[in-house]
């Protein structure tokens, strides 16, 4: 379709069509129906195909996707059984169970040894001295590679908030070491000068935008943007105001910078130069309205979408920034986490894109799946590519690119 996705319009897909039949193929158009979610209704889209191969005729199907594309039309070889219809599989799957009443160790989550760079699941196992783990959420592939471990929506690793939630997003929580739930999250970060003045922190760990304010911890890893802005170093343990900079450099160990751009810039050339600057952190819970307390013991991850709520399948598509049909009805490799009646962990991962050995699973699949396993609460973590289970730091299941990839953060059970 022209807008790169795989379904569009019924008008848009009748245009195709007619470009696929100028160039020599026989075009069939599709209504495929995006399943309803939670918060998001049902959807009819339509697409194009032609042609119909084995397996072993790949080499013919991409042939003609060649030759379409020579023709300027977009065109990709695709796998039926990726279609979210009706399926027996096969499925190649893994599923980790945590007994909370024998289980005497705890959940943590880690970012590797940087914010700023990526790292492999398997890495950071190591890294946290793990049982076992899995990938963990969204990174973000959009900026400027050396910062794309950027995890997209929240993350506390030790009490430490790293990176701030998409407002209203499901995440992951575990408190006291080994206490997990799943719920609905926001963060609101506040910068305040010695002189009584306060503003909103914009973010964390990430790259600024026009007029913003990003706080950058020791753990960034990386060197802020030289983009014409200010910075004020922190000591981060008294607070003391060190040096007021131009933008462009390392966050020392002990110290947190505050990177202002625009009016922020401004802002902070104004109440920057005083004696102390502090920064107050805070992760609410949207369900309680309560802030979590940010101790050593306390991980936060954000998600993709909620799966399953009180034992129930309810996907928060729309909420969580997934309600397409690549996201929905397509299959794919998926990562999940739940939560059992008793409190206990279920880690899972679903293979998939590997034709005639497992077939991934839709987004309804995974939340049925879930509740299968016995999750009450469950949600989706990062798929595809990322989607990995880790044990003795090696990985267990097949990830689709050949090899294991490397993500943002992960979620690791240690002794």
């Amino acid at each position: 379709m022209p807008n790169g996705h795989d379904a569009g319009s019924l008008v848009t897909a009748q245009t195709v069509a007619q470009a696929v039949e100028a160039a020599g193929f026989t075009p069939e158009i599709l209504k495929v129906v995006q399943p309803a979610a939670a918060d998001a209704p049902s959807v009819e889209r339509y697409m194009v195909r032609t042609g119909l191969w084995s397996f072993g005729q790949r080499a013919k199907a991409d042939k003609v996707v060649k030759e379409l594309k020579e023709l300027d039309v977009r065109a990709k070889t695709d796998y039926l059984g990726d279609d979210g219809t009706e399926t027996t599989g096969p499925w190649d799957m893994r599923v980790l169970m945590v007994d909370p009443k024998a289980f005497r160790g705890s959940f943590k989550t880690s970012i590797g040894k940087s914010v700023a760079k990526r790292e492999s699941t398997s890495s950071m196992s190591k890294l946290t001295g793990a049982i076992a783990g899995v990938n963990g959420g969204f990174f973000n592939i959009h900026t400027a590679k050396a910062l794309q471990g950027d995890p997209v929506g929240v993350s506390v690793v030790g009490g430490r908030l790293l990176s701030e939630a998409v407002p209203g997003r499901s995440g992951l929580v575990i408190t006291q070491g080994r206490k997990a739930r799943i719920t609905e999250l926001k963060t609101t970060v506040t910068a305040i000068s010695s002189d009584g003045t306060k503003t909103e922190v914009n973010g964390i760990n990430r790259a600024a935008g026009t007029d913003e304010l990003v706080l950058y911890t020791e753990e960034f890893g990386g060197k802020t943007a030289a983009d014409g802005g200010i910075e004020v170093v922190v000591d981060a343990a008294q607070g003391k105001v060190i040096k007021v900079r131009q933008a462009g450099g390392i966050v020392a160990r002990g110290t947190y910078l505050l990177h202002g751009t625009g009016l922020m810039a401004v802002w902070l050339q104004e109440h920057g130069q005083g004696t102390w600057m502090k920064v107050d952190n805070k992760v609410i819970d949207l369900r309680t309205q309560q802030a979590i307390p940010l101790t050593p013991e306390t991980h936060v991850m954000g998600g993709g979408v909620g799966l399953v709520r009180n034992g129930r399948v309810r996907i928060t598509a729309a909420a969580d920034g997934h309600a397409s049909i690549n996201m929905m009805l397509r299959r794919h490799p998926r990562t999940m986490v739940g939560i059992d009646k008793s409190g206990g962990l279920i880690l899972a991962t679903v293979d998939g894109r590997n034709p005639g050995v497992t077939v991934g699973a839709s987004m309804v699949e995974a939340a049925q799946l879930m509740r299968w396993l016995g999750a009450k609460q469950a949600i989706n973590f990062d798929g595809g590519g990322s989607s990995v289970m880790v044990v003795g730091h090696k990985a267990v299941n097949r990830p689709s690119d050949g090899a294991e990839r490397t993500v943002g953060d992960g979620l690791f059970i240690t002794p």
